[in-house]
């Protein structure tokens, strides 16, 4: 993983937990596992990255809803 998509994953992390009250860990394990860190997040960086921030945070937790880890 290049420098820019760690730092993407990092800022989606910290965001996630502030938004859903979660501890970063906790949200990290939950992308984790659900696969959407690794099938999603990094694969798509080109794409969410010009996501602006509400945008993203709703897009990704629609997303663990879906996948069941929300």
């Amino acid at each position: 993983m290049d420098r820019p998509t760690l730092e993407f994953v990092t800022y989606c992390i910290s965001k996630l937990a502030q938004v859903l009250n979660l501890r970063q860990e906790d949200v990290y394990d939950r992308l984790k596992r659900s696969g959407i860190l690794y099938e999603y997040i990094v694969p798509s960086y080109d794409v969410l990255h010009t996501f602006g921030s509400r945008y993203l945070m709703e897009d990704l937790t629609d997303y663990m809803r879906e996948k069941g880890v929300l």
